[in-house]
């Protein structure tokens, strides 16, 4: 099992709140669409981050897929031009 854990800051003006309910809203119904991501959570953060998205996947191979799936790409599109920063560590259990 491989964890992804990726931390972001939002660009200057953007409401946190908004802008976090709309990115989960788009990424976590990919659990289940996507072959070999088994759980993903998309929260808000403090201390210097605005938002954590944690996964996991089912192996390193999932997750390089996950990566360019189509409806990643399609969520991602839709708000990543709020995005300022982020940050990503991946481990293996």
């Amino acid at each position: 099992m491989v964890k992804h854990i990726v931390m972001y800051t939002l660009k200057d003006g953007v409401d946190q709140a908004e802008a976090v309910e709309m990115i989960r809203s788009l990424l976590e119904p990919l659990v289940g669409q996507i072959p070999g991501l088994t759980h993903l959570e998309v929260r808000r953060a403090y201390q210097g981050m605005d938002y954590a998205l944690y996964s996991e996947f089912e192996s390193r191979e999932a997750l390089k897929n996950y990566a360019v799936h189509p409806l990643h790409l399609a969520a991602k599109e839709q708000f990543h031009h709020l995005l300022n920063s982020r940050c990503s560590a991946d481990y293996e259990i």
